[in-house]
């Protein structure tokens, strides 16, 4: 069988020097359909590796529950990247941080306030090694070593930068991974990679262990603090930055393709191996993306593009070409180059069937509300990411309502109409109140888990002692909402306004007809709206929503993932395979309202403004 060992100086493949070039492609951020192009446009820009985070949370949504089926495939994923005749390099955590929610450790977990985060603590190694037994089985059948295309397998994720335990304690929760991860029969080499500084390279890896490091420019210089941390074996950038992510509310992040391409010449010119972060960085569907918190906190967009060779949409850049072309100055490179991008479908889409939020909301409750004399956190709802709902009544001396803080954003209601939004990107903690008794809704929205630093495991919802002007509101019904029902919900809907119970659905008495559903001059509502349309089968196409505030948009039943006029993003990608040629649905779940009642699809991705 094939070997793979970390030599003196080089990854040696049967015994031969390998260099290796690498691109991250999450399995996770693409739709299965499309593995195999993008894998393919790996190849032909001179990669011989794919590497792939593992978010355990996608896998593992609620306790008990490990899914590898459809999106979750990995086994698939990695037979693919053999098929077209690459390596794999694995990277499964248990952390993983990648911008995804929570650094991928699952928040059921982390609701335990006894579990240890990231160390050495009986409940969170209990839980890996059970997610390990899960999982690592069909890496490990697919290990070079047993003729599939997995060469290495990570340890953790830049663990030198997180926490503060003693040098010994971090070693031992390492070692136990090491061991949890040898018992799955995983036998390829395995390594840390943390950022090329002196302080992090030594409190993230083990002396037994390859370290690899991250970086995005200054390639000679890193290198040499690589090697003053790693004396012996390959150099590797396991991460080399060649863009970065955006947050809600920012600018559209780039990094020059000039400057990417000479820091890769440099890099590999040294003879050292590469990952490049992100190849192709893809997109946060559903309720996926995290957040940053350095005292304010930044959610992710739902386009993780990343400014990445290859686009969002699997189209390749100028970046790509100015990658390929310094690839081919160390490696072979294929003659094949990918096509370039095709406009896609431009169409106008009227939301012509609606369901106002009041009426949305009840009908989202999984089961029913409980009682509760607090305001209690999204955990203890079991609800681990998407909206909760809160439900209390105030007085007309109440005035003003506060919390100690909100995680992440509520909308504020009254018998069902919008008062106020808490926020706390912006520390908005406290709204101002009707000076009348009445019904107050929240519909709290976990915009995210924190996916770095300190904060990641924290709880989300109402948190801490939420009270007016006039006193401590202690009399709570709360619940969890199925938003992933969403569009199902809306058909119910009209099923039954079509059946004459239009009243009790919620829908407008014009259910269907566009009139029926408008405000003045032609706005819609805060709630659920639908529309359909036909277009080309099986082709890319890009959702904008001009004049919408906030929500959730769906295609198909499928979600696509957050929209918000805050920016960056003013389009979602919508995967070809999705699109049918008829009878296609468009639905949004719009938190606040909108200036019309249509959506279009336009020919190009618009990623915002950039910060050059």
């Amino acid at each position: 069988m094939p070997t793979f060992d970390i030599g003196p100086e080089d990854f040696l493949l049967d015994g031969e020097r390998m260099q290796v070039v690498s691109g991250a492609l999450h399995y996770f951020r693409v739709h299965p359909d499309q593995w195999a192009d993008r894998i393919h446009k790996a190849r032909l820009m001179g990669l011989n590796t794919i590497e792939t985070y593992v978010p355990w949370n996608f896998h593992a949504p609620e306790p008990g529950v490990f899914d590898l089926d459809g999106r979750r495939d990995l086994g698939r994923f990695l037979d693919l990247v053999a098929a077209e005749g690459l390596h794999a390099i694995v990277r499964p955590g248990p952390y993983i941080c990648a911008e995804w929610d929570g650094g991928g450790l699952p928040a059921w977990l982390l609701a335990d306030d006894a579990v240890g985060v990231r160390r050495h603590e009986p409940r969170f190694l209990d839980a890996i090694g059970k997610y390990y037994a899960s999982l690592l089985p069909l890496v490990a059948e697919r290990q070079v070593t047993h003729g599939g295309p997995v060469l290495m397998v990570q340890v953790e994720n830049e663990y030198g930068a997180y926490g503060d335990d003693p040098l010994p304690e971090r070693q031992k929760y390492l070692r136990a991974l090491v061991d949890l991860v040898r018992d799955q029969g995983i036998d390829v080499p395995l390594f840390t990679c943390d950022q090329a500084n002196d302080e992090m390279l030594a409190r993230g890896g083990l002396p037994e262990l390859h370290k690899t490091a991250t970086f995005g420019s200054r390639s000679a210089e890193r290198l040499e603090v690589l090697r003053r941390n790693q004396p012996t074996g390959p150099l590797m950038c396991m991460e080399f930055w060649n863009g970065w992510f955006d947050s809600w509310g920012l600018e559209h992040h780039l990094a020059p393709a000039e400057a990417n391409a000479a820091d890769l010449d440099d890099l590999l010119a040294a003879g050292g191996s590469v990952n490049l972060y992100m190849f192709h960085g893809g997109t946060n569907f559903g309720l996926t993306s995290g957040a940053n918190d350095k005292g304010i906190y930044r959610p992710i967009t739902t386009s993780y593009d990343y400014d990445a060779p290859l686009a969002e949409d699997g189209t390749p850049t100028a970046k790509y070409y100015a990658m390929r072309e310094v690839i081919a100055r160390h490696l072979s490179v294929p003659d094949e180059v990918p096509a370039a991008r095709r406009p896609a479908p431009a169409l106008d889409v009227a939301l012509t069937a609606h369901v106002p939020l009041a009426d949305a909301v009840p009908a989202l409750v999984r089961g029913a509300l409980g009682t509760f004399d607090h305001a209690p956190t999204m955990e203890e709802l079991g609800l681990w990411s998407g909206f909760a709902v809160y439900r209390t009544t105030i007085r007309p001396d109440d005035a003003v309502l506060t919390v100690g803080e909100v995680r992440d954003r509520a909308v504020v209601l009254l018998d069902g109409e919008p008062v106020g939004v808490l926020d706390r990107g912006s520390h908005t903690f406290a709204v101002a109140l009707p000076a009348r008794a009445g019904e107050l809704t929240l519909l709290v929205e976990n915009q995210g888990h924190v996916d770095y630093g300190p904060r990641i495991g924290e709880p989300n919802g109402l948190i801490g002692t939420v009270r007016t002007a006039a006193r401590v509101l202690d009399e709570w019904e709360a619940g969890a909402l199925r938003a992933e029902d969403a569009p199902e919900l809306l058909r119910a809907a009209l099923d039954l306004a079509d059946d004459g119970g239009a009243a009790a659905s919620g829908v407008g008495p014009a259910a269907g007809d566009a009139a029926g559903v408008a405000g003045a001059g032609g706005a819609a509502a805060a709630g659920l709206h639908r529309g359909t349309f036909d277009s080309v089968a099986g082709a890319d196409h890009f959702l904008r929503l001009d004049g919408w505030t906030k929500g959730l948009a769906w295609v198909n039943g499928e979600l696509l993932g957050r929209y918000w006029s805050l920016g960056p993003t003013h389009t979602l990608y919508v995967p070809g395979p999705l699109v049918r040629a008829t009878g296609n649905e468009l639905v949004l779940l719009e938190l606040h309202g909108a200036a019309t009642t249509g959506a279009s699809f336009v020919p190009t991705p618009a990623l915002g403004v950039t910060e050059q």
